[in-house]
């Protein structure tokens, strides 16, 4: 047992994902602060949250070059509401203390790896797409296409498939031309790299794979089949997207150090996820699948488990569960290695509203640790 997560790191880890297995623990949040904090200066020299990609950017500016003031980036540069944590307030204050005197190259960068949608709704590709063609300097009307941003944001574009933008002839127009924006700008790196700078070019990069990703996510919502098809065909989608994100950030940061990566299990975990959403069982692969599968040993996963928390009511597990077998074994918080767990039941007390995802022995076997809250 152990508390000492720079053990997991091997000479090629270009990505160390830790996983909560509830959005609504906070104990797994100050955990990742305070691992950050010990693995920064020691090859470490990024993290990288499940939140939006685009908005984050506006969180890195303050990080790395105090742009804007704190108040502003909690508000802007978070999706899903996690610009309203104490935990990531505290990440971000704490990374621009860390930053403010230290040279550019050893500055701490803070990343997403999302797409802006919540669980009913996503935006319009609008404002991503023009942030693309404005860097490329070319003349496209992309309002004039893209309509009045409502008719995208709205519940029922994502919910009901006969009210989605994302079959249209207009959306159809707007994927080809994302994808010839994208184009250009490869083709055109060297140039608009010296006019601009890497980190401008990486920019509109990420503009444009954003509105490449919501037009691929709204016409994936307009389709009209069975429910339970149609919702794990957007769960896929959201996490390819999520997966190429984590390897766009490793292109940025492949030089500097390794990433520490922080979002839910069902995201990071090797195997298949699974979910139930109202009489819908959802499958699909995360984003730590598809990584994993691509990158192979460039990438580690840590499981995080709980015991039981006063936060969420979630009760002292079963002696017989796998979460009861850690929690006998460890007393606050520690590591565990899967080969050390035997296989024992699926915990069935938690509600849905307690956001949280017990171990499995699938889940279990394909990670390289299990990271267990014995109480919160």
């Amino acid at each position: 047992m152990s508390q000492d997560i720079r053990q997991l790191v091997t000479p090629s880890t270009e990505l160390l994902a830790f996983g909560e297995p509830t959005h609504l623990e906070p104990a797994f949040a100050d955990l990742r602060n305070d691992l950050f904090a010990r693995l920064a200066g020691h090859g470490f020299a990024s993290i990288a949250l499940e939140t939006d990609r685009v908005a984050a950017l506006v969180v890195n500016d303050f990080v790395q070059n105090g742009v804007g003031t704190h108040e502003k980036v909690m508000r802007e540069g978070f999706s899903h509401t996690f610009g309203q944590l104490d935990t990531n307030r505290r990440l971000v204050a704490w990374m621009r203390e860390y930053n403010e005197n230290r040279p550019p190259e050893e500055r701490l960068a803070f990343h997403g790896f999302d797409i802006p949608t919540e669980t009913m709704s996503a935006p319009s590709p609008r404002t991503y797409l023009e942030h693309g063609r404005d860097y490329l300097g070319v003349d496209l009307d992309i309002a004039g296409l893209a309509g009045e941003d409502g008719r995208w944001s709205r519940t029922e574009a994502i919910m009901d498939p006969a009210r989605s933008a994302g079959r249209t002839a207009e959306a159809d127009r707007l994927r080809a031309l994302a994808d010839d924006l994208l184009i250009q700008l490869g083709a055109r790196a060297p140039e608009l790299i010296a006019a601009t700078s890497r980190a401008g070019w990486f920019e509109a990069r990420t503009h444009l794979t954003a509105g490449l990703a919501l037009l691929r996510y709204h016409a994936q919502a307009a389709e009209d089949i069975d429910g339970t098809t149609r919702w794990n065909r957007l769960c896929a989608i959201r996490d390819a997207v999520m997966a190429q994100n984590l390897f766009d950030i490793r292109d940025i940061e492949a030089d500097r150090g390794v990433t520490l990566v922080f979002a839910h299990n069902r995201h990071l975990q090797r195997n298949r996820s699974r979910m139930r959403m109202g009489p819908m069982d959802m499958e699909w692969y995360s984003a730590g699948a598809i990584v994993a599968a691509v990158a192979a040993h460039r990438y580690t996963f840590v499981a995080g488990s709980l015991g039981r928390s006063e936060t969420i009511e979630l009760r002292e597990p079963r002696p017989e569960t796998y979460e009861g077998l850690l929690q006998r074994r460890i007393g606050t918080w520690g590591l565990a290695a899967p080969a050390t767990i035997p296989p024992a039941e699926v915990r069935a007390d938690p509600t849905p509203m307690q956001g949280y995802f017990p171990l499995d022995q699938e889940t279990v076997d394909g990670a390289d640790a299990i990271l267990h809250v014995s109480a919160a």
